[in-house]
Parts: structure tokens; sequence; C-alpha cells
């Protein structure tokens, strides 16, 4: 993974960006030696989107199981 400065992408947007897009390059982005950002291919992104819905799924599945186990509580008894 290529690391960079913000300055140098923003000097060089064209550039880095074809190297994310086209090349397929993960670049991180710092300013003052620390990450802020970072450009990765779609591809990438499409992929941790349908993961974190996957866990999302998984954490619902897993409350609906304990609800069923463990049961409710009734609102005005929450109240």
């Amino acid at each position: 993974m290529t690391h960079i400065p913000a300055s140098k992408a923003r000097e060089d947007f064209a550039d880095t960006l074809n190297r994310v897009a086209y090349g397929g390059e993960r670049i991180v982005l710092h300013r003052r030696g620390k990450a802020i950002a970072a450009l990765v291919p779609i591809e990438d992104l499409t992929f941790l989107e349908k993961l974190e819905d996957r866990l999302e799924l998984d954490e619902a599945r897993a409350a609906l199981e304990e609800t069923q186990r463990e049961g409710t509580v009734p609102w005005e008894q929450l109240k």
C-alpha cells in the first residue's frame, strides 16, 4: 500500500486517481505524518460495503435469536 502526503495527491490528483482507478493501487493519504484518508478502487469499496451488510445481518440475526431465547420487556414496564 502506498502512502503519500495529501498535498502531493492534490497536486497530482488526476495521476493519483488513475493509479487507483486503473492500476488497482490503494493509496493512504497523510497529513503531518498522520493517515487521514484512503483512495481505493471501486471494487474494494463494493466488497467492503457487502462485508458490512453481511456483518449487520449477522448481528440482527443474533439479536433476534436472543429475543426469542430471553423474551422481551413490555413497553409499559420499560417506562
